[in-house]
């Protein structure tokens, strides 16, 4: 099909803005709301059509040059095209947009927080193949191979450098999915495997830690991973020590991380007396700095790994008001009085369990941090027959990305 002429309108999750052509809605890759430009149909759906720009006819004041020299390639990132400020304003309409349509919630949005459009990531997650690392390009399983990744920290591009010098003189390509690289005060590696079986393992961990990793971990999948040389690396989380494992989840944008648990604790003051819970708590990402100013902290989480890491990081900080609950939020169960709940689950959001849970123990506020605008919408929808809204703000921990995450602060009615 030749390519039509279109107006786009709107944003949409995604990366997408939403444009209109013989009835239909088309959801277009690569525009900025405002512009006029062509584009080709790349699919057509009974409602809707999918489609991307060819030539830009009347551009955004927003549009810039990507500098990075894998966009468009790498599926990674989708929106490097847009000046930063614009993809802010783009984000909290998305965010807006799906709180309106999904629940009914109309508000005004509290400042959003930002930080570092590039270089912010302290962890890497790089795909494998072929004496190939990076990430996949977009819609395939096709490893794009990259010399470094402009959303990383330094420090990790330099470990990825190594790591590509090393992967070609080494035979285990078919054997790694996955390769993780996580820094703090030392970098740490986790290698996702297709084999335990294979004897060169260990060699191939003793091979990282001679480049410079302070530790390995290899995944089998089978949640009993090889670790050789150190477990745990050190960030600094506000005031206090945080380890980490490479197989817990820690939040990569570690400096706007480090913002949102100061604005956490200062929007939840006074906590003096306060019994909290942290549900996906994690290795105690916001359990550790609450517990500096609550009665206590119950944290519950499900991860093996960020269990171990959040008991380690209590002692390290000689905490005794904080306590770690390996359990899912649909198997818990507490007994004691919970003033505060802080929720952080993964972008499916939480189950009709867990609503359930949090509904019935009537804490007086509830922080909901998401990572889905849909799931979040969602959640509130059901929330708010008990509870009413304090403040919401967009959260920008990806830039470049399509993702958007909000911290959401609810009050009993």
């Amino acid at each position: 099909m030749a390519g039509i002429v279109l107006k786009a309108e709107s944003p949409a999750y995604g990366g997408l803005s939403i444009a209109r052509w013989e009835g239909k809605i088309v959801f277009v890759k690569g525009a900025i709301p405002g512009e006029t430009i062509e584009a080709g149909i790349e699919e057509e759906k009974k409602d809707y059509y999918n489609a991307s720009v060819v030539k830009v006819i009347e551009p955004s004041q927003d549009r810039i040059e990507p500098p990075c020299k894998y966009f468009g390639t790498c599926g990674g990132c989708r929106l490097q095209y847009i000046a930063y400020p614009g993809q802010i304003r783009l984000k909290e309409e998305i965010l807006k947009d799906c709180l309106k349509r999904s629940a009914k919630i109309e508000i005004n949005l509290s400042g959003s927080l930002a930080g570092n459009p590039y270089n912010y990531r302290y962890r890497g997650q790089f795909k494998v193949s072929r004496g190939g690392i990076g990430f996949y390009r977009e819609k395939t399983r096709e490893v794009i191979d990259i010399d470094s990744c402009p959303l990383m920290i330094d420090e990790i591009n330099e470990f990825l450098s190594k790591i590509r010098n090393f992967l070609k003189e080494e035979r285990l390509f078919s054997g790694i999915e996955e390769m993780h690289i996580s820094y703090g005060d030392e970098a740490a590696a986790l290698i996702k495997a297709k084999d335990r079986k294979l004897s060169a393992w260990n060699d191939l961990a003793s091979a990282l830690i001679d480049i410079g990793f302070s530790g390995v971990f290899i995944d089998f999948g089978d949640n009993r991973p090889l670790k050789r040389g150190k477990e745990f690396i050190t960030l600094n989380l506000d005031s206090q020590k945080y380890t980490l494992s490479p197989m817990s989840f820690f939040q990569s944008n570690w400096r706007l991380n480090n913002d949102a648990l100061r604005l956490l604790k200062d929007l939840l003051q006074p906590l003096s007396g306060k019994r909290v819970l942290d549900m996906y708590a994690g290795a105690g990402n916001f359990s550790l700095p609450v517990s500096l100013y609550a009665r206590y902290v119950i944290a519950v989480e499900e991860n093996p790994h960020a269990v171990e890491d959040g008991k380690r990081n209590v002692r390290a900080n000689g905490i005794r008001n904080c306590r770690f609950i390996r359990s899912s939020i649909e198997a818990l169960t507490v007994k004691d009085r919970i003033d505060i709940l802080i929720a952080d689950p993964p972008r499916a959001g939480l189950t009709n369990r867990a609503i359930e849970k949090i509904v019935s123990m009537t804490p007086e506020r509830i922080v909901y941090v998401s990572c889905n605008p849909a799931t979040l919408a969602r959640d509130l929808k059901k929330l708010l027959l008990k509870y009413e809204i304090e403040s919401l703000r967009m959260m920008d921990f990806f830039p470049q990305t399509h993702h958007i995450e909000a911290l959401a602060f609810l009050r009993l009615k």
